[in-house]
């Protein structure tokens, strides 16, 4: 019996520590996110307004310089604008901080191509199918932008 009470206990005990993070969990999923800096910087590139992108997308690295989907945002509106060497300091920025980057490798290796540096996209290709031992979309899209490039 004195097993049965402990055994008990230890359970009231361990759902008690865990309410408060319930509680919070029901709470976060109820509620959206905050609108930052980097989600405005994503709508506005998602949108073609690679101006306030980059505005918004330089306040969200100024706070969080860890985020590489934020330079690699960067990246891709300095290349749409035409800025590729500042395009490139950003995606290798966002390399820097993740090396197995998918979206940067597909990006920077587009830039390359730009810049008429196949040897240097084909080489981020190569990283990516390393990356993607299973396939993914930037390995397809480098790929395919590769080939386009070389049939001209």
């Amino acid at each position: 019996m004195k097993q049965h009470a402990t055994f008990l206990t230890a359970i009231i005990a361990g759902l008690v520590m865990l309410a408060p993070l319930a509680i919070a969990a029901g709470t976060a999923s109820s509620s959206k996110p905050p609108v930052t800096s980097y989600s405005k910087g994503v709508r506005a590139v998602q949108g073609g307004d690679f101006r306030s992108a980059i505005v918004l997308l330089e306040r969200a690295v100024a706070r969080d310089g860890r985020n590489a989907d934020a330079y690699n945002y960067l990246g891709f509106s300095y290349r749409k604008l035409g800025k590729l060497d500042t395009a490139l300091k950003h995606y290798r920025k966002a390399l820097e901080i993740d090396p197995k980057h998918k979206g940067a490798h597909e990006y920077i290796g587009e830039t390359h191509l730009q810049q008429n540096e196949l040897g240097k996209a084909k080489k981020h290709l190569a990283r990516l199918d390393k990356i993607c031992w299973l396939g993914c979309e930037e390995y397809d899209d480098l790929k395919a932008a590769i080939k386009k490039y070389e049939s001209k």
